[in-house]
């Protein structure tokens, strides 16, 4: 079993940063590529950006290309998401996901294994 704890939440104004954090304690950690989900009230839990196992290769939903950078550190066990120029439209509740395999693609379907608890974030205007 996997668990995923997440942290770095808070409340930050508009045009601020935030990086969030998601520890894992598995001892295979670079066995899966990592993710994270956001999800605000009344509306799905939408990807926002992934790495392979390796760290090499990166993706991101169009809303955060850019501001929004992901990285791993697999001597740690920990997934990062460095969070710049923040808006009050990325306000939600932020999730750490494992990916069932090392690599994501954008081309077929992604299977979460394990999800964190989720760390909120809250971005004033």
């Amino acid at each position: 079993q996997v668990q995923l704890v997440e942290s770095g939440g808070g409340l930050v104004q508009a045009g601020g940063s935030l990086r969030l954090s998601c520890a894992a304690s598995v001892r295979t950690f670079s066995n899966y590529a990592m993710g994270w989900f956001r999800q605000a009230p009344g509306t799905e839990r939408d990807f926002v950006a992934a790495i392979n196992w390796l760290g090499a290769a990166t993706y991101y939903a169009d809303s955060v290309q850019g501001r929004f950078a992901i990285s791993r550190d697999n001597a740690k066990n920990t997934v990062y998401l460095q969070m710049n120029s923040l808006k009050p439209e990325d306000t939600a509740l932020y999730y750490c996901a494992a990916f069932r395999d090392r690599y994501y693609s954008r081309t077929r379907q992604n299977l979460v294994d394990y999800w964190g608890q989720g760390t909120q974030v809250t971005v004033s205007s």
